[in-house]
Formats: C-alpha cells, structure tokens, sequence
C-alpha cells in the first residue's frame, strides 16, 4: 500500500531527498531477504507459532514506528522492522506441516493467488488510505492488519503436533551453494532480482508522473492503479496461457523482458499524454506474465528434494532486487532525474533480456513424494529408475521419504502408485 503514493507524500517529511525516498522502499527488502532463511531455520528448531507470532509482532511495531515517524529516517527505520517480519518462509513449511500431500499443490497455488490478489489490492487501496488519512494512516492500517493476522493465527490455524520432514518445503543450507550455480536456477533467481528492481525504482517515479505530467489528482490514483493492473492482466493472461499449451513459455518469457525494456526505454525518452499510460500498461502487463512464470519454471527446474532451499534462494533474490531497486532508483533520480532512471532501468533488463536467451523451456515435470520402508531401501533407487517417465531421485539415508521428479505427460503412475500412500 505504501508503494504506489509514498513518493507523493515524501515532501511533508523535512529530512526528504530521492536517496531517502528509494532507500525508504528498499529496506524492508534488504530485512527481508536477511532473515527469510533464518528464520524458516529456526522455526525448525523452536517450532512454526514462536516464529510467525513474534514475526507479525515484529511488523506491527515497525507499523508503528513507521505511522509516528516525522522524518524520512524514522519512516525508514520502522519499514527495516516490518521487514524484520520475514515469515513467507516459515508459513509455507507450516502448509507443508498441516496439508496432505495429493492436497500441497493446490495449497501453495491458493496461497500464491492471495499473495497476487493482495498486491492488486494494495495498489487501490494504498492512494483511497492515504487520500483520506495521510501516509501514517496506511502504516495504522497495516499494524491493525497484522494485529488481525496474529488473531486469525491463533484461533483458527491448527496446532502442529510434529514437523514433517519435508525438503520441498525446508531449506537445508548444505545445498545452497551448488544451487546458487546450476545455471538455469541462477538466471532465474537473477530474473526475479532485476524484476523487483524494476519494479521497485520504477516506483520511485510512477507517483510522481501521474500527478505531475498526467494531473492525476491523489483521489483518483486509485482507479488509475486498477485500469493499469486490470488491463495488465487481462493483457497477459492469453499470452500465458498459449505460451504454456503449446510449450513456448520461453519465447513469451523472453517476449515480456523485450516488451519490458522497450517500455522503458520510452518513458525515459518520449513521454506523453497518450504514451506514458500507454507504456505503463505494457510494464504492468509484462510484470504480471513474468512474476507469475518465474516462480512456475523455478519449481520445474529443481532438482528433487531441493525446491524448499532452491525456492528459499529464490524469496532472498526478490527481496534483495527490491532494496537495491528502492536505492538504485533513489539515487539515480538524484543524480540523473527521471529520464535517466528510466532508461538505466532498460539497461539492466536489456542484460537480463541476454541472460534469459541461454534458458530451454521447461519440461513438464513435478515431484512426487515417495513413502520407502526400512527393507526397500536398498533396491528403491533401483526400482524407481526403471519406471518410464521417472526424471530423478532424491533417496536420503535414514529417512522415510524420498523425492522423485517426473515427467507429467509419460509417468507410469500406476507403477508409482503404491508408493504414493502408507
């Protein structure tokens, strides 16, 4: 809610300068990506309710640091502590926790629906909170939400009697580094940074430009936020759908970076009336395809086993994208002005552009999880190879589980069956 009007309001602070105004964006993701390990980690050991209550707790102080601050440091300081929050993590082992297994996916697609759904949300309601009660009322608003979300928690989520040794769920640090070099998961988390980069500096900006060059009073930033985002997805959704019914999410994927950079690369140069909203639709548009295959081909392209720590990795390099955004976008405005920051945002997403050409399109694979008894063991790697659509295999010594990635459209699921359930 903060993102789309904190620039508009910037001025009633006496300490404001772009440096401030971008750092202020991005430091609730450098808190982010610092802790969304850690924390998942450590909800291993004490459990998943100590981590996510003291979690929303964390992000309700800093609601209210940030709602009483009456300086740009104070507003950064309490965005550091709502970042401090970092639980997306810990809340997806817990799905894991209290979900069957055949029932995840949906789970994690419904939780992945809301998340979209929220950032629509907050890009209308953000410019109507802050048209009537100021920027410090967006921040009340949100310690009020996080108060809800511990109530909601608490009364309605189930106790977890035991964790579930999940590893599509868990992040194992001894994994990290040979998952920060396999090279398709590598443009891939570098796709999502420079994404929220994009995102993030751009908005440094777009407020600006609404109400400056575009006379979009604040009363009506919040229709103009649901025109561009409507007509985004709207715009999208075709595009990913053929994409991914005759396997071209590569060429559309590749399409979206160009559209995206192209975009930009008019908002620095030729801006206008019938231009600039022009050329915002086209970034939300590709913003939205992209945000919604990256984590799609990342959850693909893990290899068995390793999707809680590849996807980990993944959250810290969104996080990160958007605080170097936030503080890129600040100090490029103040040093090079609006123009400028536009057309160094088509640089980095020209490099990603080039970067994203060495990707193949993904297979269609998923993973299953295996029960293995004590006796079976020994000849399960075995057994499991010889079964036609099986892609790779994931057996741990000493656990009851094991990991197997297959091939959707040639699977001999009957064969895997009787491993499906104990």
């Amino acid at each position: 809610m903060v993102l789309p009007v904190l620039a508009l309001y910037q001025d009633n602070y006496a300490d404001a300068t772009p440096f401030l105004l971008g750092l202020t964006l991005g430091i609730y993701g450098l808190t982010q990506a610092l802790l969304q390990i850690p924390l998942g980690l450590l909800s291993d050991k004490i459990g998943r309710k100590p981590v996510i209550v003291g979690g929303l707790l964390m992000f309700v102080l800093g609601s209210v640091v940030a709602a009483s601050a009456d300086s740009m440091q104070g507003l950064m300081i309490g965005r550091a502590l709502q970042g401090m929050g970092a639980i997306a993590s810990t809340l997806m082992a817990m799905v894991a926790d209290l979900t069957a297994e055949e029932n995840r996916t949906k789970a994690m697609a419904t939780i992945g629906a809301s998340i979209g759904l929220s950032f629509i949300l907050a890009m209308i309601l953000g410019p109507l909170i802050a048209a009537s009660m100021g920027l410090s009322g967006i921040f009340w608003v949100t310690a009020l939400l996080g108060l809800i979300g511990i109530l909601v928690f608490l009364v309605f989520v189930p106790r977890v009697v035991a964790l579930q040794r999940n590893r599509e769920t868990l992040a194992d640090i001894r994994h990290i580094a040979s998952l920060l070099t396999e090279p398709t998961l590598l443009r891939l988390n570098i796709g999502i940074f420079a994404l929220h980069l994009a995102l993030m500096a751009s908005f440094v900006v777009i407020p600006s430009i609404l109400a400056e060059e575009l006379n979009v009073s604040a009363d009506n930033l919040w229709w103009v936020y649901l025109a561009l985002l409507g007509g985004g997805f709207v715009a999208m959704l075709p595009v990913m759908i053929l994409g991914e019914k005759h396997q071209r999410q590569k060429l559309s994927f590749v399409s979206a970076i160009a559209c995206m950079a192209i975009a930009m690369l008019v908002l620095g140069t030729a801006r206008g009336v019938l231009m600039t909203p022009l050329m915002l639709l086209v970034f939300f548009a590709c913003f939205n395809l992209l945000e919604a295959s990256l984590p799609s081909w990342m959850s693909k392209a893990c290899p068995a086993g390793r999707r809680g720590t590849a996807m980990g990795i993944y959250s810290t390099s969104q996080f990160l994208g958007a605080f170097v955004g936030g503080t890129l976008g600040g100090v490029s405005l103040q040093q090079f002005g609006t123009d400028g920051l536009f057309l160094l945002l088509t640089a980095v997403l020209a490099i990603w552009w080039l970067l994203s050409l060495g990707l193949q399109s993904p297979r269609p694979l998923q993973t299953l999880v295996l029960h293995v008894g004590d006796s079976e063991h020994n000849d399960f790697v075995k057994i499991i190879s010889a079964i036609v659509g099986v892609d790779d295999i994931l057996l741990i010594k000493g656990e009851s589980l094991a990991y197997v990635k297959v091939d959707k459209k040639t699977v001999d699921m009957q064969s895997l069956r009787p491993y499906l359930k104990r």
